[in-house]
């Protein structure tokens, strides 16, 4: 078996030989595959931020390569936890890129949280730092930070972002009487020096989980080898090429944004990333018409918003989009879909996307989803030949195409169980490596996917939680392209 993490339950090692013998694990880490990006795409804009904030491949990396000696100076150690609480701006894509050069595990966490989600995170993960804003829209992390630091032994190291153009109020190096350190995250920089080595099949980052109905953050163990596989999979599915222009306006901290393809994806196609902090349809539709963007992301709700918006303000400048992709584990109604893809001319492509890994999308040169009898369309295939997906009835056995059953993943991204959650992993994943999504869908005779229960899986399924028999295998295969 590979070696992850201790917390963590690895692939079995059949799985792993054949992963590798496929291709689709290369054995090189993410912060590995940015400086080959920086090689071939060195004098390109890599990240464009909304304050104008613009950084080419070439400075990207040495901003990394600074931040992660800085890190290293400042006593954070191999595989040491840190959580990344910090919005899309720039800052985030350095320290989470950072952390990984310096050997280090940013747990990933959203901005929007606050004290008992945060301080669960530093204490289920023992963190050792945490990173986030010192004040956002009217909310102190620094605070927050000071007190989880003063509450546990862990929290030792607190890095705080300042808003553009201001100083951040401790003027430098402080210390507080429970021993934590603070330090401006602009403040982390030293002469670069030579990496610790780090194998790909370890953890890169702990992703946060949704809509697993567990009352504490549930964290996803993500590997450098299968979400380096994930986010250049995704980029060749949707043609991505160093000519797009990707706009991240949903938050960075969800694996959507980050990697189906996201920032992660575009990055590896020598594209650009426009980071949003707010989906709000005035910045991102601005954000579009200023940056040429080709490609965004968005989910049902921000959707709508733009429409509204379009509705109300009809905005030209618009013509550079190509390809806006909609996920969520609720599917949009096919009349939103359908005035989405006329407002803003262009194609849409439906995403399933979890942080555990299941990854379907349509192939981008479908028209906008239509009804299929009362179910929104199809979610697509999935993203690998190696991808397996099962549907699941209330005995624990296949159902036949186009019943409904729960829906089980397994595959090259799909992890084997949550970090250091047993009783959660023994509901959530059975016993041959099978997650549980806890989703009520079916498969159509063409082998396409459709999500029939967002909310959950009604009690005769499970919910996700019974931990039924998954003896058969079902799968379907094949590449969206």
């Amino acid at each position: 078996m590979t070696s992850m993490l201790d917390g963590c339950t690895p692939w079995p090692q059949g799985f792993v030989d054949r992963y590798w013998a496929a291709g689709h694990w290369r054995g090189t880490t993410l912060d590995s595959l940015l400086r080959g990006w920086a090689l071939e795409y060195g004098p390109r804009t890599a990240l464009v931020s909304g304050d104008g904030t613009r950084l080419t491949y070439a400075a990207l990396n040495r901003r990394v390569d600074r931040t992660a000696a800085g890190f290293r100076l400042l006593a954070l150690r191999p595989g040491q936890r840190v959580v990344v609480q910090l919005p899309n701006v720039p800052e985030f894509v350095v320290t989470v890129f950072a952390l990984m050069r310096a050997g280090a595990i940013p747990v990933v966490c959203p901005v929007t949280h606050r004290a008992p989600e945060v301080s669960h995170l530093v204490h289920v993960t023992q963190a050792v730092g945490y990173v986030g804003p010192s004040t956002y829209e009217g909310f102190d992390h620094t605070a927050m930070a000071a007190g989880i630091a003063a509450r546990g032994p862990f929290l030792r190291r607190v890095f705080t972002r300042e808003p553009p153009g201001t100083a951040s109020p401790y003027g430098g190096y402080t210390t507080d009487p429970s021993g934590c350190h603070y330090f401006p995250l602009d403040s982390v920089d030293a002469p670069p020096a030579p990496p610790p080595a780090v194998s790909a099949g370890q953890v890169a980052f702990l992703l946060p989980s949704a809509g697993t109905g567990a009352e504490s953050p549930l964290l996803v163990p993500r590997t450098h080898n299968d979400y380096a596989y994930q986010a250049a999979a995704c980029a060749e599915a949707v043609s991505l090429t160093e000519d797009d222009v990707y706009l991240a306006a949903l938050p960075a901290t969800t694996s959507f944004a980050l990697g189906s393809p996201g920032i992660i994806g575009t990055l590896s196609a020598g594209g650009t990333v426009v980071l949003a902090e707010d989906p709000d349809p005035a910045e991102c539709l601005a954000a579009i018409a200023r940056e040429r963007v080709t490609v965004t992301s968005v989910v049902p709700d921000v959707a709508r918003g733009w429409l509204d918006a379009l509705a109300a303000a009809p905005r030209a400048g618009l013509s550079s989009l190509r390809l806006v992709q909609i996920g969520g584990e609720a599917p949009p109604h096919p009349a939103t879909a359908e005035r989405l893809a006329s407002a803003l001319g262009c194609r849409l492509q439906q995403v399933f996307c979890r942080a555990e890994g299941p990854l379907t999308l349509t192939p981008p040169a479908d028209p906008a989803p239509v009804p299929d009898g009362a179910v929104p369309g199809t979610r697509g295939r999935p993203l690998s030949p190696d991808d397996e997906i099962r549907v699941v009835g209330a005995d624990g056995e296949d159902v036949p195409d186009g019943e409904p059953g729960e829906l089980h993943f397994r595959g090259p991204c799909t992890v084997r169980g949550y970090y250091r959650a047993p009783e959660h992993d023994a509901h959530a994943f059975t016993r041959d490596g099978w997650f549980r999504s806890g989703l009520l869908g079916r498969r159509t005779a063409a082998g396409d996917l459709v999500v029939t229960c967002p909310d959950g899986v009604p009690e005769r399924f499970g919910g996700g939680r019974s931990g039924g028999r998954a003896q058969g295998r079902s799968s379907v295969g094949g590449s969206a392209s």
